[in-house]
């Protein structure tokens, strides 16, 4: 009888061993794939954050928004050379013709008829934008 109880009590550690083992080995599986799913997800973040500003720059570069916020309005911009363009402003309802340079700006023309400059669309600024290039 007494062999019999120790015999039963060496199939029981073995069990706890075996369980052991698993719970063990689970859990280094876990660990792994809780690693895989936070490296996943940051690449992720570092990918979005990417593109917002690779974006921001393609918006700002081609200069798709214009700003009209302040005092002085840009109504439009006509590029003539590398660094050399053609810029209508508009001040206090009087429209100035500049010439803009990397080195200096230059008054055109101060316009006594007022020019309208029809307001476009995002859309169609960015299918202007891809057909010049």
């Amino acid at each position: 009888m007494i062999s019999m109880l120790s015999v039963m009590a060496q199939a029981l550690t073995d069990v706890d061993a075996a369980n052991s083992t698993t719970t063990a080995v689970l859990t280094r599986t876990s660990e792994a794939s809780n690693t895989a799913t936070l490296a996943n997800m940051v690449g992720g973040l570092i990918v979005v954050l990417a593109l917002i500003f690779v974006l921001a720059y393609i918006v700002k570069r081609l200069n798709l928004v214009p700003s009209n916020a302040g005092v002085i309005k840009s109504l439009a911009v006509t590029p003539i050379g590398q660094r050399e363009k053609v810029v209508l402003i508009e001040v206090n309802g009087q429209q100035y013709l500049l010439g803009v340079t990397s080195q200096q700006v230059s008054l055109i023309d101060k316009l006594d008829t007022q020019i309208d400059v029809p307001t476009t669309s995002f859309s169609s600024r960015l299918k202007q934008a891809k057909e010049q290039q």
